[in-house]
Protein backbone atom coordinates (compact mmCIF):
# COMPACT_ATOMS: atom_id res chain seq x y z
CA UNK A 1 0.00 0.00 0.00
CA UNK A 2 1.11 3.36 -0.70
CA UNK A 3 1.13 5.06 3.08
CA UNK A 4 -0.54 8.39 3.18
CA UNK A 5 -1.57 9.15 6.88
CA UNK A 6 -1.58 6.92 10.12
CA UNK A 7 -4.37 6.48 12.70
CA UNK A 8 -3.94 5.30 16.29
CA UNK A 9 -5.72 4.68 19.52
CA UNK A 10 -5.52 6.15 22.97
CA UNK A 11 -5.69 3.82 25.44
CA UNK A 12 -3.04 0.45 25.71
CA UNK A 13 -1.47 1.71 22.60
CA UNK A 14 -0.10 4.73 23.24
CA UNK A 15 -0.53 5.18 26.63
CA UNK A 16 -0.44 2.25 29.74
CA UNK A 17 -4.04 2.83 31.07
CA UNK A 18 -4.67 -0.66 32.30
CA UNK A 19 -1.48 -1.98 33.73
CA UNK A 20 -2.71 -0.91 37.61
CA UNK A 21 -6.26 -1.08 37.28
CA UNK A 22 -6.65 -3.41 39.98
CA UNK A 23 -4.33 -1.92 42.43
CA UNK A 24 -5.78 1.66 42.18
CA UNK A 25 -9.27 0.11 43.01
CA UNK A 26 -7.67 -1.90 45.83
CA UNK A 27 -6.48 0.68 47.53
CA UNK A 28 -9.60 3.28 46.51
CA UNK A 29 -11.11 0.57 48.88
CA UNK A 30 -9.42 1.95 51.93
CA UNK A 31 -11.20 5.03 51.45
CA UNK A 32 -14.89 3.46 52.34
CA UNK A 33 -14.75 4.17 55.89
CA UNK A 34 -14.89 2.70 59.24
CA UNK A 35 -17.38 -0.21 59.30
CA UNK A 36 -16.24 -1.31 55.79
CA UNK A 37 -14.42 -4.56 54.85
CA UNK A 38 -11.82 -3.13 52.49
CA UNK A 39 -11.00 -6.64 50.96
CA UNK A 40 -13.99 -7.73 50.78
CA UNK A 41 -14.94 -4.85 48.43
CA UNK A 42 -12.04 -4.82 46.70
CA UNK A 43 -12.84 -8.39 45.93
CA UNK A 44 -16.75 -7.55 45.12
CA UNK A 45 -15.62 -4.32 42.84
CA UNK A 46 -13.35 -6.85 40.83
CA UNK A 47 -16.27 -8.56 40.52
CA UNK A 48 -19.07 -5.95 39.19
CA UNK A 49 -16.80 -4.06 37.17
CA UNK A 50 -16.01 -7.40 35.03
CA UNK A 51 -19.75 -8.13 35.26
CA UNK A 52 -20.42 -3.92 33.69
CA UNK A 53 -18.14 -4.30 31.20
CA UNK A 54 -18.79 -7.79 30.06
CA UNK A 55 -22.30 -6.57 28.53
CA UNK A 56 -21.65 -4.60 24.82
CA UNK A 57 -24.26 -2.11 25.21
CA UNK A 58 -23.71 -1.36 28.82
CA UNK A 59 -20.13 -0.76 27.81
CA UNK A 60 -21.13 1.49 24.62
CA UNK A 61 -23.32 3.53 27.38
CA UNK A 62 -21.54 4.16 29.81
CA UNK A 63 -17.65 4.64 28.89
CA UNK A 64 -18.77 8.02 28.14
CA UNK A 65 -18.67 8.95 31.69
CA UNK A 66 -16.44 7.32 33.26
CA UNK A 67 -16.34 8.41 36.44
CA UNK A 68 -20.02 7.67 36.85
CA UNK A 69 -19.52 4.31 35.52
CA UNK A 70 -17.30 3.64 38.38
CA UNK A 71 -19.27 4.99 40.81
CA UNK A 72 -21.67 2.49 39.68
CA UNK A 73 -19.79 -0.64 40.10
CA UNK A 74 -18.43 0.72 43.42
CA UNK A 75 -22.44 1.18 44.51
CA UNK A 76 -22.85 -2.61 42.96
CA UNK A 77 -20.02 -3.76 44.93
CA UNK A 78 -21.48 -2.00 48.06
CA UNK A 79 -24.78 -3.61 48.01
CA UNK A 80 -23.11 -7.13 47.36
CA UNK A 81 -21.07 -6.64 50.56
CA UNK A 82 -24.12 -5.36 52.69
CA UNK A 83 -22.73 -1.73 52.76
CA UNK A 84 -25.08 -0.45 50.53
CA UNK A 85 -24.13 3.34 49.97
CA UNK A 86 -24.31 5.96 47.22
CA UNK A 87 -22.15 8.10 49.04
CA UNK A 88 -19.43 5.66 49.86
CA UNK A 89 -19.58 4.68 45.93
CA UNK A 90 -18.70 8.14 44.90
CA UNK A 91 -15.79 8.60 47.43
CA UNK A 92 -14.20 5.42 46.24
CA UNK A 93 -15.00 6.17 42.48
CA UNK A 94 -13.46 9.27 43.25
CA UNK A 95 -10.27 8.00 44.18
CA UNK A 96 -9.44 5.47 41.88
CA UNK A 97 -10.41 8.52 39.53
CA UNK A 98 -7.02 10.19 40.91
CA UNK A 99 -4.86 7.00 41.05
CA UNK A 100 -5.52 5.96 37.74
CA UNK A 101 -4.88 9.44 36.28
CA UNK A 102 -2.37 8.86 38.43
CA UNK A 103 -0.59 6.13 37.21
CA UNK A 104 -1.22 6.34 33.43
CA UNK A 105 1.92 6.67 31.33
CA UNK A 106 3.28 6.70 27.89
CA UNK A 107 4.30 3.63 26.65
CA UNK A 108 8.39 3.74 25.90
CA UNK A 109 7.72 3.34 22.26
CA UNK A 110 4.80 6.15 21.79
CA UNK A 111 6.79 9.40 21.22
CA UNK A 112 9.72 7.33 18.99
CA UNK A 113 7.11 6.20 16.93
CA UNK A 114 4.71 9.47 16.06
CA UNK A 115 7.97 11.43 15.82
CA UNK A 116 9.90 9.08 13.51
CA UNK A 117 6.14 9.11 11.26
CA UNK A 118 5.76 12.76 11.55
CA UNK A 119 9.25 13.43 10.31
CA UNK A 120 8.33 11.38 7.39
CA UNK A 121 5.40 13.57 6.33
CA UNK A 122 2.62 11.54 7.54
CA UNK A 123 -0.48 13.16 8.75
CA UNK A 124 -1.47 11.42 12.05
CA UNK A 125 -4.80 10.88 13.32
CA UNK A 126 -6.22 9.66 16.94
CA UNK A 127 -9.32 7.79 17.25
CA UNK A 128 -10.29 6.94 20.72
CA UNK A 129 -13.57 5.91 22.14
CA UNK A 130 -14.61 7.03 25.87
CA UNK A 131 -15.01 10.15 28.34
CA UNK A 132 -14.04 13.14 25.86
CA UNK A 133 -13.07 14.90 29.35
CA UNK A 134 -10.81 12.37 30.87
CA UNK A 135 -9.30 11.31 26.97
CA UNK A 136 -8.69 15.34 26.01
CA UNK A 137 -7.27 15.71 30.37
CA UNK A 138 -4.82 12.23 28.94
CA UNK A 139 -3.67 14.30 25.94
CA UNK A 140 -2.93 17.31 28.00
CA UNK A 141 -1.28 15.42 30.81
CA UNK A 142 1.16 13.41 28.46
CA UNK A 143 1.57 16.07 25.92
CA UNK A 144 0.23 14.10 22.56
CA UNK A 145 -2.17 17.08 21.21
CA UNK A 146 0.21 19.00 19.28
CA UNK A 147 1.09 15.30 17.29
CA UNK A 148 -2.49 14.47 15.69
CA UNK A 149 -3.60 16.76 12.29
CA UNK A 150 -6.81 15.34 14.02
CA UNK A 151 -8.59 14.10 17.35
CA UNK A 152 -12.09 12.10 17.23
CA UNK A 153 -13.11 11.50 20.68
CA UNK A 154 -16.15 9.44 20.93
CA UNK A 155 -17.72 11.43 24.11
CA UNK A 156 -17.09 14.25 21.30
CA UNK A 157 -18.45 13.07 18.10
CA UNK A 158 -21.18 10.75 19.30
CA UNK A 159 -20.43 7.80 18.18
CA UNK A 160 -17.56 5.49 18.82
CA UNK A 161 -15.55 2.63 17.65
CA UNK A 162 -15.84 0.21 15.67
CA UNK A 163 -18.80 2.58 14.10
CA UNK A 164 -17.27 3.14 10.24
CA UNK A 165 -19.08 7.28 10.71
CA UNK A 166 -15.61 7.17 13.10
CA UNK A 167 -13.37 6.03 10.38
CA UNK A 168 -14.77 8.14 7.55
CA UNK A 169 -14.86 11.44 9.85
CA UNK A 170 -10.88 11.00 10.66
CA UNK A 171 -10.40 10.23 6.63
CA UNK A 172 -12.20 13.21 5.52
CA UNK A 173 -10.30 15.67 8.01
CA UNK A 174 -6.67 14.74 7.37
CA UNK A 175 -8.06 14.48 3.21
CA UNK A 176 -6.81 11.25 2.82
CA UNK A 177 -8.09 7.83 0.92
CA UNK A 178 -8.86 4.84 3.08
CA UNK A 179 -6.49 2.84 0.86
CA UNK A 180 -3.76 4.75 2.13
CA UNK A 181 -4.79 4.78 5.54
CA UNK A 182 -3.29 2.44 8.54
CA UNK A 183 -4.66 1.98 11.72
CA UNK A 184 -3.38 0.68 14.76
CA UNK A 185 -4.43 -0.06 18.10
CA UNK A 186 -4.41 -3.14 20.74
CA UNK A 187 -8.97 -3.77 20.38
CA UNK A 188 -8.63 -6.54 17.62
CA UNK A 189 -12.94 -5.59 17.15
CA UNK A 190 -12.18 -1.58 16.92
CA UNK A 191 -8.97 -1.19 15.35
CA UNK A 192 -8.79 -3.75 13.00
CA UNK A 193 -11.56 -5.32 12.11
CA UNK A 194 -13.79 -1.89 12.53
CA UNK A 195 -11.15 -0.29 10.19
CA UNK A 196 -11.27 -2.82 7.65
CA UNK A 197 -15.03 -2.24 7.65
CA UNK A 198 -14.07 1.64 6.21
CA UNK A 199 -11.52 0.31 3.62
CA UNK A 200 -8.62 0.85 6.33
CA UNK A 201 -5.38 -1.37 6.83
CA UNK A 202 -5.89 -2.43 10.48
CA UNK A 203 -2.55 -3.20 12.49
CA UNK A 204 -3.32 -5.19 16.12
CA UNK A 205 -1.06 -4.45 18.83
CA UNK A 206 -0.62 -7.24 20.55
CA UNK A 207 1.79 -6.34 23.26
CA UNK A 208 0.80 -9.59 25.25
CA UNK A 209 1.39 -12.08 22.64
CA UNK A 210 -1.85 -13.39 23.00
CA UNK A 211 -2.26 -14.47 19.11
CA UNK A 212 -6.10 -15.16 17.84
CA UNK A 213 -7.55 -18.46 16.92
CA UNK A 214 -9.77 -17.05 14.72
CA UNK A 215 -9.48 -16.24 10.65
CA UNK A 216 -8.65 -12.76 11.44
CA UNK A 217 -5.40 -13.43 12.58
CA UNK A 218 -4.33 -13.10 9.32
CA UNK A 219 -4.12 -9.12 9.97
CA UNK A 220 -0.76 -7.73 10.91
CA UNK A 221 0.12 -8.22 14.69
CA UNK A 222 2.60 -6.28 16.10
CA UNK A 223 4.11 -6.54 19.32
CA UNK A 224 5.62 -3.07 19.50
CA UNK A 225 5.21 0.22 17.79
CA UNK A 226 8.75 0.17 16.96
CA UNK A 227 7.84 -2.13 14.07
CA UNK A 228 5.61 0.74 12.46
CA UNK A 229 8.44 3.33 12.98
CA UNK A 230 10.51 0.94 11.34
CA UNK A 231 8.66 1.05 8.14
Amino acid sequence: MRLRAVLFDLDDTLIDYTGAVEACWDAACTRAGAGVDAVALARAIHDARRWFWGDAERHARERIDMLGAWTKIAALALERIGRPSQATARVVASDFAERRAATTSLFDDALPCLGALRARGLPLGLVTNGDARMQREKLVRHDLGGLFDVVVIEGEFGVGKPDVAVYEHALRALGVDAADTMMIGDNFEWDVAGAARAGITGVWLDRAGEGRADAASTARTIRTLAEIAGD
